[in-house]
């Protein structure tokens, strides 16, 4: 097993390496939106927003905008920023570091309030935007440490698609297939079932969504397979589709969720 706030750091360290080496003002390939000094100012935002949350406990969403409204200014220059980054990481270690997974603590995901949802959510956060880093910078990414990457891809099934659950009265519709995603450099597979979230949002518009559920001990129907490293970038959208097989209405209705990206 590995240790989160080991992961975060290093994979902190291995962002700003990569990111600083980039044209400032590049696209980032995986997010061309952003440019690479958007997306070095990005990850600075996230953990100081996020060790803000924490050091406040603070558990309505008022509170945490309130956070949001009072994060520092945006340095004028990259030394400064990277400057800001290394201070928002370090608080962001130091609270998760004197806090348990189970203590309550604000989140964006209704379901699960906890220093735990923080802790995962934040190192897949550093995992993925190290790779953007990597990949604006023209560099060969480094490789994602499997068991982190097996965690990865649980965690876009039961977190990232999956938000729409968290919703007032929004369902999962279940279709009759299974599919499979065969991590075979750990031996293990992930079981889900393809289906669509349906509700009501607050504005009244109704939403029909593709979405996925993991499911176990059920046989599949058709199935995608690679390497835990290949099977997690791809859901993240970090990465080319793996080896798939089986039926094809299966496949395209996780491949629907894929390509509706990481929220």
């Amino acid at each position: 097993m590995f240790d989160h706030s080991t992961v975060i750091k290093a994979e902190t360290k291995r962002f700003v390496e990569a990111v600083t080496a980039a044209d400032p003002a590049a696209a980032v390939p995986t997010c061309p939106e952003w440019t690479a000094a958007d997306l070095l100012w990005h990850l600075t935002e996230v953990h100081g927003f996020w060790a803000r949350i924490l050091a406040s406990g603070v558990l309505a969403d008022a509170d945490a905008e309130a956070i949001q409204g009072e994060k520092p200014a945006r340095p004028g220059d990259l030394a400064g920023t990277v400057a800001l980054l290394d201070a928002e990481t370090d608080a962001l270690i130091e609270q998760l570091d004197k806090r348990v997974d189970e203590q309550p603590a604000w989140s964006w995901f209704d379901t699960d309030q906890t220093v735990g949802f923080t802790r995962r959510m934040q190192l897949h956060e550093a995992v993925m935007h190290r790779l953007d880093a990597e990949l604006v910078a023209g560099r060969t990414p480094t490789p994602i440490d499997p068991e982190v990457a097996v965690d990865g891809v649980r965690h876009a099934i039961d977190v990232m698609f999956a938000w729409w659950g968290t919703l007032p009265g929004f369902e999962f519709a279940p279709s009759d297939a299974v599919v499979a995603l065969t991590l075979t450099d750990v031996e293990r597979t992930v079981l889900v079932r393809p289906g669509r979230w349906r509700g009501v949002g607050q504005s009244g518009k109704s939403y029909d969504q593709p979405g996925i559920v993991r499911v176990t001990d059920l046989p599949p129907d058709a199935g995608f397979a690679g390497t835990a490293e290949a099977v997690d970038r791809w859901l993240w959208g970090r990465g080319p589709e793996p080896e798939a097989d089986g039926d094809p209405a299966a496949l395209d209705a996780v491949r629907a969720v894929q390509a509706g990206g990481i929220q």
